[in-house]
């Protein structure tokens, strides 16, 4: 199998095949694929931050399909609008479905995506693979040389971070909780359910860092329960506030770069794909 690797910085498997893409004036994505003969099978990765990189991926697949590539596979380490994966007011798009009705439309042989948000990322596409955390959160904590307490962010995280702590021996669980105001946005009511964490190391794991309000306002709750070096884990590193406050707060932050490659002191980064 071939590969065709639409974002230039992020390369997961092998040389990509040759193309030019550009955008036209009206602002269109297009491409163009140079190389010839490229078989019946290509696996094509792309970064989708924004609905012209989704515009990319499917101007590519149209193209693939016109140079009668009869298999097509699809890395999409950040699956976009994962979070809006529920109506929470009238009025709202439920976003997740959008994109993956798109995504499904494609026909792909197969769609991978790395730690989606939810479940219902999986259960809207077709012949997906999820690719775990397990194995990224295993190199993080190998960077640690002290026992380390697995901290829970919310419920929401529960269900993986105990999948999570079974795949590395059984390593403890905190779990904690949050408030927001779903008009807002607003965090509020952080708690931590364990009374001294006796200064252990204490990391925490999630899926995304957006603008860090969760991470910033839950670091506040562990030290004020005892908590040692603080540590934060998340597989998809949008960091859209900088690093100024987080680094303030926590000893290391590890992500991978399955959303923009990150190059700042205190920040470990992880190929999403070794």
């Amino acid at each position: 199998m071939k590969f065709l690797h639409l974002d230039p910085s992020f390369t997961p498997f092998g040389k990509s095949i040759e193309f030019n893409a550009f955008v036209f004036n009206g602002g269109e994505p297009h491409i163009k694929i140079s190389e010839k003969n490229i078989g019946n099978a290509i696996t094509i990765t792309h970064r989708l931050n924004s609905f012209n990189d989704l515009g990319l991926l499917l101007v590519a697949t149209d193209a693939l399909r016109r140079m009668d590539v009869k298999e097509i596979k699809v890395l999409i380490p950040y699956f976009p609008a994962a979070r809006q994966d529920r109506v929470m007011v009238s009025g709202e798009a439920l976003s997740v479905k959008v994109y993956a009705d798109i995504i499904n439309a494609q026909n792909y042989s197969e769609v991978m995506v790395f730690d989606p948000h939810s479940e219902v990322t999986s259960a809207l596409l077709d012949n997906v693979n999820v690719i775990q955390n397990y194995e990224f959160v295993k190199q993080c904590l190998n960077h640690i040389d002290e026992e380390v307490l697995l901290i829970s962010p919310d419920g929401g995280a529960l269900k993986k971070i105990y999948k999570v702590s079974e795949y590395l021996g059984g390593i403890e669980v905190i779990e904690c909780s949050k408030k927001r105001d779903v008009k807002t946005g607003k965090l509020s009511g952080f708690r931590v359910y364990e009374e001294d964490l006796k200064g252990k190391h204490c990391v925490i794991v999630d899926d995304i860092c957006d603008g860090g309000g969760t991470f910033l306002g839950l670091a506040t709750a562990l030290k004020e329960k005892n908590a040692g070096k603080l540590g934060l884990i998340v597989s998809h590193g949008i960091f859209s506030r900088g690093f100024e406050e987080l680094k303030k707060s926590f000893d290391t932050v590890f992500t991978t770069n399955s959303f923009k490659d990150v190059d700042e002191d205190g920040v470990v980064q992880f190929p999403v794909v070794k």
